[in-house]
């Protein structure tokens, strides 16, 4: 198995902060530090007050939960979903990455991986035993598909892009459905940050374009745009025989999703949902914060919670960490094209941000 990244930078970060000094900014980690809205807690306190939810929950989710994220697909996305076929329910959305190469590959296969791309991703070829391909991604987002193997079992996308932050450039999703019929690849879009998008945009699900349901699967996530990140939970959404795999794995491997937690699912779900946009615009205006602050470097924030931005030749990430006392994560860690670059995390509290900003300000010679 890899190191995994981000225990690894939270270990550095920690071992920083209990040194002398000021308190330390940690930029570098996106935990969303707005929860869900109170009808969603509500939800959940209702339920577990209930004496007949504590039992072993359906293993593949109750159908309630299924339509409903159906109906946001319908109505959001402008994607038609068989909720009974076409939906499985996951103990958060990180384990459907790791499941749909277990699920897609043999020991041996190639999984490609965007580059940069969500360090998680490592894990997941590691898990089945696979080789790594590697599909480079410039920082405004496009892949450089003549540079991806010519032959592979599977391609991971994502958009909004973690750590790049970038929307889905035109007919992306287009190249990789034609993509995995050259490669007989099958395609996993995770859209974890799908519902947090700038400057006017939409959201734009792979499964919108034609073909896709027949080539892969989309993940989706209650943790960015319902502030649920520690209730784990999510979705894999399209091939219905990829769901069934999935489904099928889960069976051996998980007891189901705790009911109070997958009917609080459904309450966020069919809700009212100014929670949404509220989040949204809340990452926008500090994105917005960052981008002021970080004028005069290259930077790169379509979407998601994050800004990609590149060092200058004479900064490095150590030296903001100990001498500025502000912490980011280092480009490096999500793939060989992201040297030189770093990623700034906006789930952070506007003080501690503003604070953070300043210094990276003053670290990076702004």
């Amino acid at each position: 198995m890899p190191e995994q990244y981000f225990s690894a930078l939270l270990a550095r970060v920690a071992a920083a902060a209990a040194r002398d000094g000021e308190p330390l900014v940690d930029l570098g980690r996106g935990n969303p530090d707005v929860g869900p809205p109170p009808h969603v807690a509500a939800a959940l306190d209702e339920w577990a007050r209930r004496a007949d939810v504590h039992g072993y929950a359906p293993f593949a989710g109750i159908p309630e939960l299924k339509e409903a994220i159906a109906v946001r697909y319908r109505d959001v996305y402008d994607v038609e979903l068989d909720p009974a076929n076409e939906v499985a329910v996951l103990p958060g959305s990180k384990t459907g990455l790791m499941e749909f190469a277990q699920v897609c590959v043999e020991r041996g296969g190639t999984i490609v991986l965007p580059d940069p791309g969500y360090p998680d991703y490592f894990s997941a070829v590691a898990l089945a035993g696979a080789h790594l391909g590697t599909l480079p991604i410039a920082p405004d987002g496009t892949p450089n598909w003549e540079a991806a193997p010519k032959q592979a079992d599977a391609l991971y996308l994502n958009y909004p892009s973690n750590p790049v932050a970038a929307c889905a450039p035109d007919r992306v999703f287009e190249q990789a459905i034609e993509y995995a019929h050259r490669a007989q690849a099958w395609v996993l879009h995770d859209f974890a940050y799908g519902d947090l998008v700038f400057d006017g945009r939409k959201p734009a699900s792979f499964l919108a374009a034609d073909g896709a349901r027949e080539v892969g699967l989309e993940l989706f996530s209650m943790s960015k745009t319902y502030g649920m990140a520690g209730w784990r939970l999510g979705f894999a959404v399209g091939n219905a025989e990829l769901v069934a795999r999935i489904e099928n794995l889960q069976n051996h491997q998980f007891a189901g999703v705790f009911l109070p937690v997958q009917r609080a699912g459904v309450a966020a779900l069919t809700g009212p949902q100014e929670s949404v946009e509220a989040r949204r615009a809340t990452y926008e205006r500090r994105r917005d914060r960052a981008l002021a602050a970080l004028s005069g470097l290259e930077t790169h924030s379509e979407g998601t919670f994050f800004v990609w931005f590149r060092l200058p030749d004479d900064v490095t990430r150590a030296a903001l960490l100990e001498t500025h006392r502000v912490a980011v994560a280092p480009g490096e860690g999500f793939g060989e094209n992201g040297a030189g670059w770093a990623r700034l995390s906006l789930a952070t509290a506007d003080a501690p941000l503003d604070l953070g900003l300043e210094r990276l300000r003053h670290g990076l010679g702004l």
